[in-house]
């Protein structure tokens, strides 16, 4: 679920909402979840090991702020209003997410 909410509902707000402030936002956040993705691949094939699951723990505390930051920037406006649900949604799921994360690395490291 997490990968098709990440990337699918985002996509669709910038389709549907082409506003300048909802590109820059949702922009930048395509571009930080292709580089964590690249780092995961890059980590994976370097190291051959279970040390890929860490690089999330990197890159999420920063989307974090970058959603946060995203419905600053897309203030109070009416029209707009989908995209901060959107927003709020994708920061929920990211928290959930990095918790559930967390939650398994002890099991992952023991094996």
């Amino acid at each position: 679920m997490v990968p098709i909410s990440a990337t699918l509902l985002p996509l669709v707000a910038m389709l549907l909402w082409g506003e300048r402030t909802v590109l820059t936002v949702l922009g930048w956040y395509f571009i930080m979840l292709g580089l964590q993705i690249i780092s995961e691949i890059v980590t994976l094939r370097q190291l051959q090991n279970v040390v890929w699951v860490m690089v999330p723990y990197i890159y999420l505390p920063y989307r974090f702020w970058q959603l946060y930051e995203g419905l600053t920037l897309l203030g109070s406006k009416s029209e707009l209003l989908w995209v901060r649900y959107l927003l709020v949604f994708e920061l929920v799921l990211w928290i959930v997410s990095y918790a559930i994360n967390l939650s398994q690395s002890p099991r992952l490291f023991r094996s």
